[in-house]
């Protein structure tokens, strides 16, 4: 991956990843090398031949967070041969997303010797047409023989909870912060266990030695510098001195970066198809600045889908949305992401279909018509999801939103204000259920209900307070969130063994709030499945959305969720003291989900809210004793 021609190409990943798994900032173990994905600036959008995405929703709420200056929402760029344009001769194949060796210290496997690249000891071999083989080759190595050994990244690194980072501090280690020797110096593994006790570096010179350990635990405190402040993605050093205590990581460690994103559910547009097939594909329509390119684009055969409109219809809808661009009227910045898809979902009068929007209201199922309102069978959805930073250390689940995260904790994009973010976009369907708002009323003002409700506020104040989280009484989603969830989570497993999808496939979104001054309450799930193709998926989960499918599955669910492999460990466990844990009872082996499929990081459970349980009888939402 690289932007210039004498810059080699390193190796290959999947769209997707750059935007959740190896994003700006994080780090890709390739087979040989270690690299991090560089900062904005240094991405040539034009270059690379990047997509833009049209998500006007979404780019006004990257707006709230990152300032108005955003103008666009770019696809990560896709190599020409997957598309069948280039063959790996053509000079095309060396343009990608820049990376650089990181960290610059490597080992040597065969004579230990640990140094940074900086030494010129390192010789990098470049393969053009097997990036998989690339690798630094220590070319002194005195048990190398004939061929030169690979050498491999050194696996410690440090961070801090600011996003800043940097390769461990090996000379000063070693040698206790006295006067380093300028001696090499040489990682040793004592053992196959891999422990950090087990691992010991030492000074030629000196011989001066110290085991890996003293970088861990409370030791790390004493043992390591304050923070650098050193941002490598983004080649530059803070210029305030960073407060933040320093962490030894390890290479592929997974809190070594956490992706911040924001997404979105593509809506139709209220009564305006043509006005919303414009916004959806303004990346073609804004190239049209006259009537006569507009009767060129109708001719070439570039207007599919508006054959019935005619010229001045489209071409009154484009100045109309350009003018609302310029003049600002969309700049209304908003963090409000879910209030519109409510209003959608849950409103079968004002729902608008269009060719990324289809979805159908299904009959409830008798037995729960109590609790339910409403059942909706998403047929197809378009969600849009772009990148705005990313957190090391401390996950983003940490804060109930974007806007109470402190402003230091999120690492930038860029040095200069970005202009664009990376986006991607995924097609699937899904399954909205709506709750009934007096049944909810009645259940939350049970007095069991309330003391459950204290219980897990104050699981989640004392959680806040061990992570040095200002105001700790803020930020708590309520009992109802918490049914929601955890119902979503139930739903969720019972959907994947029947579906034909993988659990990690199924993703949820939670509608939930309380009535208010000026706002509609809300209590809904949508449980949705979505792929990047451009076609979607395949109906297997929006079926079972059907009123006899789906009636059998919640009773199945629920029946599942009473009694757990764990019980009655897990139907006991309440918070812990301490603040390690924000759930009730729930375990990897009744709700857990995997990290691509909670909005909360398997947080905010609790069986006891949902049905009877080994150990409480009096909080449940649903009763299937009868």
């Amino acid at each position: 991956m690289s932007q210039k021609n004498s810059v080699s190409r390193v190796g290959d990943i999947r769209q997707s990843q750059l935007l959740f798994s190896y994003g700006v900032g994080a780090i890709i173990d390739l087979p040989h090398l270690s690299v991090m994905v560089m900062g904005l600036d240094d991405w040539n959008t034009q270059m690379l031949s990047m997509e833009e995405l049209n998500e006007e929703r979404l780019r006004n709420a990257v707006r709230a967070v990152l300032g108005n200056q955003v103008e666009r929402l770019m696809l990560p760029p896709v190599p020409k041969r997957r598309l069948g344009l280039t063959s790996v001769f053509d000079e095309d194949e060396n343009v990608g997303v820049p990376v650089a060796s990181f960290p610059r210290w490597l080992r040597c496997p065969a004579c230990d010797y640990l140094g940074p690249i900086s030494s010129n000891l390192f010789e990098l071999k470049k393969e053009p047409f097997h990036t998989d083989r690339i690798r630094y080759a220590h070319g002194n190595c005195s048990k190398g023989g004939v061929r030169a050994r690979a050498a491999v990244p050194a696996r410690f690194l440090v961070g801090c909870r600011a996003g800043h980072l940097d390769d461990f501090p090996w000379r000063n280690f070693v040698h206790r912060d006295s006067i380093p020797c300028k001696a090499s110096i040489r990682l040793s593994e004592f053992g196959v266990s891999g422990e950090a006790a087990h691992v010991e570096v030492r000074c030629d010179n000196c011989n001066a030695n110290r085991r890996m350990s003293d970088a861990f635990g409370r030791e790390a405190k004493l043992n390591l510098p304050p923070c650098t402040g050193r941002n490598p993605h983004l080649r530059e050093t803070t210029e305030t001195p960073c407060t933040e205590e320093m962490v030894t990581l390890l290479i592929g460690a997974s809190n070594s970066w956490f992706p911040l994103t924001l997404s979105v559910l593509n809506l139709p547009a209220d009564n305006d198809p043509l006005g919303d097939s414009i916004i959806q594909n303004w990346a073609v329509f804004q190239n049209i600045t006259s009537k006569e390119i507009l009767r060129a684009f109708r001719g070439a055969n570039m207007l599919r889908g508006l054959e019935i409109q005619s010229d001045d219809a489209i071409w009154k809808t484009i100045q109309e949305h350009r003018r609302r661009l310029a003049g600002g009227e969309s700049e209304t910045v908003t963090t409000d992401l879910k209030g519109p898809e409510w209003e959608m979902l849950s409103n079968p009068d004002a729902r608008k279909l269009s060719d990324e929007f289809r979805c159908e209201d299904a009959d409830i199922p008798p037995a729960f018509r109590r609790q339910i309102s409403r059942l909706v069978q998403v047929e197809r959805m378009r969600e849009v999801r772009a990148l705005i930073g990313f957190t090391r250390i401390d996950s983003p689940g940490d804060y109930s939103n974007m806007d109470e995260m402190p402003d230091d904790r999120r690492a930038s994009l860029s040095r200069n204000a970005p202009h664009w973010v990376p986006a991607g976009e995924v097609r699937g369907e899904g399954i909205f259920i709506q709750f009934s708002e007096s049944a909810l009323s009645n259940w939350e003002q049970k007095r069991s209900i309330g003391e459950r409700s204290k219980l897990l506020f104050q699981a989640h104040r004392r959680w806040r307070i061990a992570r040095s989280i200002e105001n700790p009484d803020l930020g708590f989603p309520d009992v109802r969130y918490t049914l929601l969830h955890t119902l979503s989570h139930t739903l969720m497993r019972q959907l994947a063994i029947e579906c034909g999808y993988t659990s990690a496939s199924i993703r949820e979104r939670i509608y939930s709030s309380f009535p208010g001054k000026n706002r509609e309450p809300m209590a809904g799930i949508l449980i949705y499945t979505a792929a990047p193709d451009s076609e979607g998926t395949l109906g297997g989960l929006v079926s079972l959305g059907e009123t006899k499918q789906f009636e059998r599955l919640l009773t199945q669910a629920l029946e599942e969720a009473k009694l757990c492999s764990s019980d009655p460990l897990c139907a006991e466990h309440a918070p812990e003291d301490d603040g390690l844990t924000l759930h009730g009872a729930a375990c990897h082996a009744c709700l857990f989900a995997p990290e691509t499929s909670c909005e909360r990081g398997n947080r905010y459970l609790d069986r006891t809210l949902l049905i009877p349980t080994l150990v409480d009888e009096k909080c449940s939402f649903f009763d299937i004793s009868r």
